[in-house]
């Protein structure tokens, strides 16, 4: 059976909204380009932009679910994003303009918990994004497996929830966990499948309105004992990644 990509999706700056594409071209040892390129320091963080560092340094949204509502465009010629979310108004700024972050700060502020460390600056780390893992990782979901937490919930969930990179259909819940040790070529480019997804409260709030309303991770652990979703991959040899190109095991 063949399967194909169905949605491919970045995340310009970590946990601060998501971007459809249509193609992307992959990097031998890189991140997908343009996902994660940036993430929110917060006041106790100890990250600089001189290495990768654990996602308890950031805003996200674990912490502050009304950030999963955001929407985010990535401009790549100018290096200007764009954000959008229900509850405030669009803003256009460059992540890397020091006189554009108070701005940022002052739209994202709302959106964030008044008793936790409030977000202090924008950082980028050089030839990678900000993944949750130590290594540059892209994140491969399977639809069945999204269908299969649905029943579980009783309700049908969006699969922004997951903010996973690549999509596909392996007609079977947690096949992708089969991958696991293997390699795999998505268009063009081969990964190695390395580890699964293990979620946290962000996937709890609804994509739409930034408020938790779907207990994941309890469908998770109660249903099938773990709060896995999903797989992360390393890009072994880069190539262009399309809608509908193939997905197999090699």
């Amino acid at each position: 059976m063949t399967h194909t990509v169905t949605n491919i999706w970045r995340h310009p700056l970590k946990s601060h909204g998501r971007e459809a594409l249509d193609s992307v071209t992959m990097i031998a040892g890189q991140t997908m380009p343009g996902d994660r390129v940036w993430a929110v320091a917060h006041e106790s963080s100890k990250a600089d932009a001189s290495a990768w560092a654990p996602c308890a340094n950031f805003t996200r949204g674990s912490k502050a679910p009304q950030l999963m509502a955001i929407n985010a465009q990535l401009d790549d010629a100018s290096g200007r994003l764009t954000l959008s979310h229900p509850t405030r108004p669009e803003i256009s700024f460059d992540p890397e303009d020091p006189q554009d972050l108070q701005r940022f700060l002052e739209w994202e502020k709302p959106l964030t918990p008044a008793n936790r460390a409030a977000s202090a600056r924008i950082i980028r780390v050089p030839g990678r994004g900000m993944t949750d893992t130590d290594y540059p990782s892209v994140s491969l979901c399977n639809w069945a497996s999204h269908r299969a937490v649905e029943q579980a919930l009783g309700h049908e969930i969006s699969p922004l929830r997951w903010r996973g990179n690549i999509w596909f259909d392996l007609g079977e819940a947690w096949a992708e966990n089969d991958f696991i040790g293997k390699d795999i070529r998505i268009g063009e480019a081969v990964f190695r499948v390395r580890e699964p997804v293990v979620r946290c409260l962000a996937t709890t709030a609804n994509p739409e309105t930034g408020e938790r309303d779907a207990d994941t991770l309890k469908a998770l652990k109660e249903t099938w004992g773990h709060q896995n979703f999903s797989v992360y991959a390393e890009v072994l040899s880069g190539g262009n990644i399309l809608l509908s190109d193939s997905v197999e095991v090699l």
